[in-house]
């Protein structure tokens, strides 16, 4: 279809004195509201649509092409035919024997391959807080997205009609020797036999059809989800090539280790430092939780190394919805630093429990203090 057929300004929507950059803002909205994937119910006639905008949009961006549709209401140049085509005086008797055979040398439709795109692999850190409250979480992904140029197609104006062969996608070469004439047909070497060429490559993103970018994307994280677990976000990953459908993204959560608590499943586990006689004589004491304290009774005699059960206080479980336990890990403090009351008081315990350690004895200097005390 020539070009003087068609009113690319109103294709396009913009006035015929519209700027350079006003024509580029109509272009980029329109193809991204016409592109054929985004109507799967009536998609040949998008793809009409689709074809008219990018082959508006090939002239009107360029000066040349539209001062000469200005002037002459067409874009396309006069064409004449190839050498070959006007040195072969038997080019239309070879044709009318080929049509009356049925020999048919069609040329082949421009196909492009469509791909699907690369999936994409984040990590999402999270605290032990954070994995334990669970919920929306945004990340920041490197991504390679459609190109809004040239909708993915790695063209502006789409493709033109190849000048090389005429569109037929073939071309045909006769010779003669010693009086016979022989004819050869060739694929085009400028198309590949498609019959079209690229009108122009898309500078943007010169010619592949996607551009890197960030995207943010939100993930609804589940209370209490586990380290090392693997969220599926379909069509979040790389856009496809020439229209495929984009790859998905993958995020792995991964959980810093905490200061005080430490996981196995969905409980919880720490470590609680008391003195000598809370263990030996008893006591409550309050510990930290995810979610507050709670009280725990260490009963008397309580030896190091006993694991207390606080239940209900763990992590919650995804899979049940129940909350784990949480592990109380006694163990015991010793002091480094004691004061002589103190001292004293931990030898009376020691004769008590017919224990006389040898640190347990006063020094020659603490003797002497005693024995100035008493006189």
């Amino acid at each position: 279809m020539r070009s003087g057929h068609k009113d690319y300004y109103a294709i396009l929507g913009v006035s015929r004195d519209a700027t350079p950059e006003e024509i580029k803002q109509a272009y980029r909205r329109l193809v991204k509201e016409w592109h054929p994937d985004l109507h799967p119910e009536n998609r040949q006639a998008a793809e009409e649509r689709f074809k008219e905008i990018q082959e508006a949009y090939e002239v009107l961006s360029d000066p040349q092409k539209r001062r000469q549709y200005d002037l002459y209401g067409t874009a396309e140049p006069t064409l004449t035919a190839p050498s070959w085509a006007t040195a072969d005086p038997f080019a239309d008797l070879f044709q009318m024997v080929d049509e009356f055979f049925g020999v048919r040398e069609p040329h082949r439709r421009r196909t492009t391959r469509t791909e699907r795109g690369e999936d994409v692999e984040v990590v999402l850190t999270l605290t032990l807080e954070e994995a334990f409250q669970g919920g929306e979480k945004e990340l920041t992904v490197e991504i390679w997205d459609t190109c809004p140029d040239c909708a993915g197609t790695g063209v502006l104006g789409g493709y033109r009609r190849c000048l090389e062969c005429h569109g037929s996608g073939r071309i045909a070469y006769t010779r003669q020797m010693q009086g016979v004439f022989f004819r050869s047909i060739t694929t085009c070497p400028t198309c590949q036999g498609t019959g079209e060429v690229p009108g122009q490559v898309c500078a943007e993103c010169r010619g592949v059809g996607r551009v890197p970018t960030q995207r943010k994307v939100k993930l609804q994280v589940p209370p209490g989800v586990e380290d090392g677990t693997v969220f599926r976000l379909p069509g979040q990953g790389n856009a496809g090539k020439a229209g495929g459908p984009a790859g998905d993204l993958y995020v792995t959560v991964q959980i810093t280790p905490h200061p005080i608590f430490r996981r196995e499943g969905v409980h919880l586990h720490i470590d609680l430092p008391l003195t000598f006689p809370q263990l030996a004589l008893g006591d409550v004491v309050t510990v930290p939780t995810l979610d507050g304290h709670a009280e725990v009774t260490v009963p008397p005699g309580t030896q190091p190394g006993t694991v207390l059960k606080v239940p209900r206080k763990g992590f919650i479980s995804m899979k049940s919805g129940r909350r784990g336990d949480l592990f109380v890990h006694v163990q015991v403090t010793v002091p480094t630093e004691l004061t002589e009351e103190q001292r004293k008081l931990l030898r009376q315990l020691a004769k008590t429990m017919g224990v006389n350690p040898k640190g347990a004895e006063p020094s020659w200097w603490e003797r002497i203090k005693e024995h100035f005390r008493k006189a």
